[in-house]
């Protein structure tokens, strides 16, 4: 069986050299490491990996906008994040973006080689650490949107402003850059009919948003 080639993303050199050590423990062929998102993408155009393995929090260009670009450039390449955020939102901003798996970093050597071996065939895999927001998701999908005209991630936006967060709290919380926040923030507002940020968020509160 050919040995895995994987790219490490990750900006903790710590973390990366023991990484490196347990994928070579496991067979695979380390072939780059990026400190940054961008420094990944660049590595994944030049060595085309069968995995990269993604942390999100990243300088540069943050690891859901590193996994997004990696899936539109090069698709058979699969990225399995591998972080330390166990929250809903950033489990469906992976995915979202095109995350084929999604571990916490305290997985073991054998759920890390099961996973990678699942995602370079093509299937999605999401450890027992986060399962239980999938499940959530599922049931709140279930259970209906009071803006149905809003996809999942402005909802998760709408969410956020209800809750008080300005555009450069919710651009960190939902690893996006500000613009980026600003310009879906005026896609939510037109979609919701309204003219101001205030009134999204009066609209967002009374529908039940923006509370735990």
């Amino acid at each position: 069986m050919t040995a895995l080639r994987i790219v490490i993303a990750d900006d903790h050199p710590v973390f990366r050299d023991g990484l490196r050590t347990l994928l070579s423990d496991l067979g695979c062929d380390v072939v780059a490491e990026a400190a940054d998102g961008q420094a990944a993408i660049d590595a994944v155009r030049a060595q085309r990996p069968d995995v990269v393995l993604m942390d999100l929090r990243m300088p540069v260009v943050s690891g859901i906008e590193a996994t997004a670009r990696i899936g539109r450039e090069h698709p058979e390449t699969a990225v399995l994040v591998l972080t330390m955020s166990e929250d809903g939102t950033s489990l469906q901003a992976a995915l979202a973006a095109g995350a084929r798996g999604y571990l916490l970093k305290e997985a073991s050597k054998d759920d890390i080689q099961r996973t990678l071996n699942a995602v370079s065939r093509g299937e999605v895999v999401i450890g027992s650490g986060v399962a239980s927001h999938v499940r959530a998701a599922v049931s709140a999908t279930r259970a209906g949107s009071p803006f149905p005209q809003l996809t999942a991630r402005e909802s998760d936006l709408l969410d956020l402003m209800a809750r008080g967060l300005d555009n450069n709290a919710i651009a960190t919380r939902l690893f996006l850059a500000e613009k980026t926040v600003r310009n879906r923030v005026s896609a939510v507002m037109t979609k919701l009919g309204v003219a101001t940020r205030a009134a999204a968020i009066a609209k967002a509160r009374d529908a039940g948003m923006g509370s735990d």
